[in-house]
């Protein structure tokens, strides 16, 4: 299990727009786990919706896409920082709303990785129901 600055030391991300709280399962090249605490403070619960916050559906790609790319980084082999950089998206699907107070539980599955070219398959969870998937192409870039 990797705390929020063990996961600040991997991907590249930062406030307001790291949305990986903790990553709970790692199998390298293979699949990983990551957590999304959803609160109330979040600034985009503002106006998404006033009265009625809900968590948008593209940050939630984008919650996917950071565990994704987690798994998607080999930096022991590589000398160089690496950067995976979204490029792609695939039969994506949402199935119930997000809210505060929800914990999002995201699983990402390697699907494929040649070289510099992966793709996962990736699921987030609220309370082990599916509230949205997708798969998710990356290329892994030097900084």
């Amino acid at each position: 299990m990797l705390d929020i600055n063990e996961v600040k030391e991997i991907l590249p991300h930062r406030y307001p727009f790291l949305l990986v709280d903790r990553i709970l399962e790692f199998e390298e090249g293979e699949r990983v786990v990551g957590l999304k605490n959803v609160t109330t403070n979040e600034e985009f619960f503002n106006g998404h919706y006033p009265g009625h916050p809900v968590m948008p559906g593209v940050l939630i790609i984008e919650a996917m896409a950071q565990v994704g790319g987690f798994v998607m980084l080999d930096n022991k082999d590589s000398e160089e920082e690496q950067v995976p950089y979204f490029a792609g998206i695939d039969k994506a699907r949402f199935r119930k709303p997000v809210i505060p107070g929800d914990q999002l539980i995201i699983e990402a599955e390697v699907l494929k990785l040649r070289g510099r070219i992966g793709k996962v398959s990736t699921k987030a969870l609220v309370d082990d129901e599916i509230v949205a998937e997708a798969r998710l192409m990356f290329a892994i870039q030097g900084k």
